[in-house]
């Protein structure tokens, strides 16, 4: 009954409702994911940013989220994690696609953006990526493949809560 509910089921998307570590956020990913961390200089700063990321279908999913502490770098901090994405795979922005996350900060930069691009080894790459922020947290949603599923990027996307209780951001 609940798969007859979501857009995108198939056996190889086993959704599941993720906890995003360490932060009050909540999100389905269609498959189980591994946790990573690292220290990256963002907009103006040096922030820690963690990583909840798994593949299903042939497509990565994830989400990223960091504290850069400061409300006044929450604008800088989101654009540039959509020009990293948009650098990332040497694409452009393309469309801009609806986004509407629970819970979260309204704030000019929050976006949904398609892009195309290639891997480092040239194969064409899609992506889908959200930056959006609760307070002075900020995060990154983001799919990518060869090709994408748009039934299952709008099941992810569409899924994103913020201040789920739990934890503090």
């Amino acid at each position: 009954m609940f798969c007859a509910l979501l857009a995108a089921c198939s056996p190889a998307l086993d959704w599941r409702e993720v906890r995003v570590e360490g932060r009050d956020a909540v999100a389905l990913l269609p498959c189980k994911p591994a946790a990573h961390a690292r220290q990256m200089l963002l907009g103006e700063g040096d922030v820690k940013l963690t990583l909840q990321a798994c593949q299903a279908a042939g497509m990565t999913w994830g989400v990223a989220s960091a504290d850069v502490v400061d409300p006044r770098r929450v604008g800088a901090a989101l654009q540039a994690l959509r020009e990293a994405s948009a650098g990332n795979l040497g694409a452009s922005p393309g469309a801009t696609l609806p986004l509407q996350v629970t819970g979260a900060t309204p704030q000019p930069h929050s976006a949904r953006a398609e892009y195309a691009g290639r891997r480092p080894d040239g194969q064409p790459m899609q992506a889908q990526v959200a930056v959006f922020s609760r307070g002075t947290v900020v995060y990154q949603a983001t799919v990518l493949g060869e090709r994408l599923s748009a039934e299952a990027a709008d099941t992810f996307f569409g899924s994103l809560k913020l201040g789920v209780g739990g934890h503090g951001g």
